[in-house]
């Protein structure tokens, strides 16, 4: 994934037109976490504004840098969404 450039401003306009699309609290979910984190926000800032655990917000980051957009789908995972995004985290190599 590029961090600069046009590419950058692809994945914020991406990140911001899925936050207003998502139909699954967990993919809208996730992808307000990925859009804060490119805004430059804190773990622990992004943990307390989504009432989330830290490591969700990192599972969902790294999980995100690895496989891009992909990562915010819940691939019916179940009801267990951490782990899921962990899962996928650490497999994807």
């Amino acid at each position: 994934m590029c961090s600069s450039g046009p590419c950058r401003w692809r994945r914020a306009a991406e990140s911001s037109r899925i936050t207003r699309t998502a139909k699954d609290p967990v993919k809208l979910r996730r992808a307000i976490v990925v859009m804060m984190s490119g805004q430059g926000q804190s773990v622990p800032d992004i943990t307390s504004l989504m009432q989330v655990g830290d490591d969700y917000v990192r599972d969902v980051i790294h999980a995100f840098n690895e496989r891009g957009f992909d990562a915010l789908d819940p691939n019916g995972a179940g009801a267990d969404h951490r782990r899921s995004v962990g899962r996928c985290a650490s497999t994807s190599a």
